[in-house]
């Protein structure tokens, strides 16, 4: 989308008003704007502002736990539930009495059809639809809902309210960039009207998408936003700018955060950094409490369970995969699904705690120039490809090694070739067979 384009379209900001109209143009029309290559918006009705409001009271006020070696109470009338209006788990007969002799559900468990994970009583006309590669490799394309994607505000005011910040940004002013780094990345500029019509833009801090480098500084300086999100990546890259600006908080999300980088960035820009434990398919899980060393649960009505490889749970305060049931989103309900992410779990005065946790780190790798490029990057230049799993490693001489599914070995040509376009085609690549698993760790490297 060019910067000039300052016609709204009426599907993506349904009701728009002269306020959302002028943030619009407050965004894309500043001299330094990036370039913003794609459409987006709230798509929220009159009818969803109410609810929202409501649910973000809820989530405010909510006191998250259940009972030692117990569960929710919610989840009395939830397991019928879903067995009543989910094709996949209709189709098993009815609830067992016992809940650990419930089957578990993987990635490739949705990736198979995710159609049949809906409740098939639930309007589609407004569903939206998610496409995400993960660290699986399990392409998936997630069912969703622009109430969905409004309430993760609720989940963010609740970790933010942790650390004594509530929002403040409005009419006429910017409240979040969502700052990503990658070669090629999904931007646009949006509003909330949940905030007044505060504006939210999602930017790319790659050169590549600006007119100069130094206009990244100049626009981020004069949209002043209350918050920046981002992963450790985007974040770090944006450490490196000299900003005058300074957020009231910085949220990372997506990839494990280090204590360091944490800590880095907090003195950076003088403000608190948010480690958010977040997956597409349920939204936020968890936020980074400093003070208990470990993430606390952010949704009410999310209960998690820590399994051991065999799906019998681990005693309290021991090593498992983190497995959850409920969520947010009505058009995917989770039922005992494995995340593949790691963690103990240990009940506090505070709520639930994940001790400990390992989620999908960070990596990053280096072309044959020398320039450093985002695993997201990796990922897009493979997507093309129709790779149920894969895994790439870089050595410390910068060569690769590829690991592909054995049924795979016909594409082996044209994807060597797609990452030499990436990294260079004076880059060695060496190809391994991967053995089809749950979970891989899907991208590593020797270097820094």
């Amino acid at each position: 989308m060019h910067r000039d384009s300052v016609r709204p379209d009426e599907s993506l900001f349904p009701g728009i008003g002269d306020s959302g109209r002028d943030m619009l143009r407050q965004l894309l029309e500043h001299p330094a704007a990036p370039r913003y290559r794609n459409r987006s918006g709230h798509r929220l009705e009159a009818d969803d502002l109410p609810w929202l409001r409501h649910f973000t009271r809820e989530v405010m006020a909510a006191s998250i736990g259940w009972p030692a070696q117990g569960r929710p109470t919610w989840l009395a009338d939830f397991l019928p539930d879903v067995y009543r209006r989910v094709p996949a788990y209709r189709q098993r007969g009815a609830p067992p009495d016992d809940w650990h002799s419930l089957p578990t559900l993987s990635r490739a468990d949705l990736s198979r059809d995710i159609t049949r994970f809906v409740p098939d009583d639930l309007p589609l006309n407004r569903l939206i639809e998610y496409s995400t590669s993960g660290t699986t490799g399990h392409p998936l394309k997630l069912p969703s809902h622009p109430r969905v994607s409004a309430g993760y505000l609720a989940f963010h005011r609740r970790a933010l309210a942790r650390f004594g910040i509530a929002l403040r940004a409005g009419r006429g002013k910017v409240s979040v960039v969502l700052a990503g780094f990658q070669a090629r990345c999904f931007t646009y500029v949006s509003f909330n009207p949940l905030l007044d019509d505060a504006g939210l833009a999602k930017i790319n801090l790659h050169p590549n998408d600006w007119q100069t480098p130094e206009d990244r500084v100049a626009y981020l300086d004069a949209m002043a936003p209350e918050l920046i999100t981002g992963d450790p990546i985007s974040l770090s890259a944006l450490a490196e700018l000299p900003l005058q600006h300074r957020p009231r908080a910085l949220l990372s999300t997506s990839m494990a955060m280090s204590a360091g980088l944490r800590a880095a960035l907090s003195a950076r820009f003088a403000c608190p950094v948010l480690d958010l434990y977040s997956m597409n398919e349920c939204g936020p899980i968890a936020a980074y409490a400093p003070e208990l060393d470990g993430h606390l649960l952010l949704q009410p009505r999310l209960f998690v369970e820590i399994l051991d490889p065999t799906g019998h749970p681990v005693p309290e305060g021991e090593r498992g995969e983190i497995t959850l049931t409920g969520g947010f989103n009505p058009y995917l309900p989770l039922l005992r699904y494995r995340t593949g992410d790691f963690a103990a779990l240990r009940m506090t005065a505070d709520g639930p705690l994940l001790c400990g946790l390992l989620g999908r780190p960070p990596v990053r790798f280096q072309t044959a120039s020398g320039e450093w490029i985002n695993n997201v990057d990796v990922s897009h230049c493979l997507a093309r490809f129709a790779l149920p799993q894969y895994t790439l490693h870089q050595c410390a001489d910068r060569s690769l090694r590829l690991g592909l599914p054995a049924a795979q070995a016909t594409q082996q040509a044209p994807i060597c070739t797609a990452l030499h376009g990436l990294f260079g085609a004076t880059v060695p690549i060496t190809l391994s067979a991967l053995p089809l698993a749950d979970k891989v760790i899907q991208y590593t490297s020797d270097l820094a």
